[in-house]
């Protein structure tokens, strides 16, 4: 729900962004335009810079839309915290559904409300308070913790492709190949995995130099849009983040693909009707979720 609502937002951001340009605001002190070390540690700080505040504009200029969108997030917000919430109640205290597959999708249902409680509230607070200043230690908080769940939750939709493709394709050797140590494995795995991946791209922003006024036509603090307020030379920052999004995004993704047109070709080569239906519906709710995570991903 959270994938849909960014693709939506997004849309909308990018039409309005065109019949209205970004107001020059002086976000930095005494209007000056100035280089700043956007993100410095604490000890770093000297008498000619102060931390540096990001506006994240986002249709801040059609105010009547403010209320229905406000209204729209929190539907968003609350629909997509219910369900994954429902999910997690259900799969936790009924032994019978303690299988590797839940054991994903529980992990799955958890990463998507951490990922949705890291942009969400403070996007339906801006509304109320009309207020679109975010510090740059709040905005790179917000940049890591949104890239480590997005990153996990590729790969555990890659996990969970591998699990139905042993379930359909190598029945017999299903129980003896994912066991629950393998299981435990690939889950940890994949939540170190997007860890590791967004702390390097974090890591990378913290040296990065930012030419004022620091304000992004956006509504989280996203890649794009904050790598379009760098004024200092990118170039090793842009190589990093686009071998570390192969491996988080592109490389899970063809991994999924892969596994589901095994998958695919296994179940049209099943004679009975009945049987293709059987081997579908174990992976069709999966497939559905594939089919609106990387498409929204790839509208975004």
């Amino acid at each position: 729900m959270l994938s849909l609502a960014v693709a939506a937002s997004q849309f909308l951001f990018a039409t309005n962004t065109e019949a209205h340009a970004l107001p020059q605001v002086p976000f930095l002190p005494r209007g000056e335009k100035k280089v700043l070390q956007c993100f410095m540690e604490k000890e770093e700080w000297d008498n000619r810079t102060s931390p540096v505040e990001f506006l994240l504009l986002a249709l801040h200029n059609v105010p009547e839309l403010q209320m229905p969108l406000f209204l729209l997030s929190l539907i968003i917000y609350m629909g997509t915290m219910f369900v994954n919430i429902l999910i997690v109640v259900l799969l936790v205290p009924d032994q019978h559904l303690h299988t590797p597959m839940s054991v994903f999708l529980g992990n799955f249902s958890s990463v998507e409300m951490c990922c949705t409680s890291r942009i969400l509230p403070k996007l339906l607070a801006s509304f109320l308070s009309r207020d679109r200043a975010l510090s740059a230690q709040g905005c790179m908080t917000q940049l890591f913790f949104f890239g480590s769940f997005a990153g996990t939750e590729c790969y555990l939709l890659a996990t969970t492709s591998c699990d139905r493709y042993l379930a359909i394709c190598q029945p017999l050797l299903y129980a003896s190949l994912m066991n629950w140590k393998l299981c435990l494995q690939l889950v940890a795995g994949s939540w170190l995995a997007g860890l590791l991946m967004s702390t390097i791209v974090t890591r990378l922003f913290f040296k990065s130099q930012c030419c004022g006024p620091n304000a992004s036509d956006h509504f989280f603090c996203d890649f794009a849009p904050l790598l379009e307020l760098a004024c200092s030379d990118s170039t090793v920052l842009r190589l990093v983040t686009f071998i570390i999004c192969f491996l988080d995004v592109v490389f899970p993704f063809v991994f999924t693909l892969a596994s589901y047109i095994c998958i695919i070709a296994v179940i049209l080569r099943i004679p009975a009707t009945t049987g293709r239906q059987k081997a579908f519906s174990t992976c069709s709710s999966h497939l559905i979720l594939v089919t609106l995570f990387y498409g929204t991903l790839i509208v975004v």
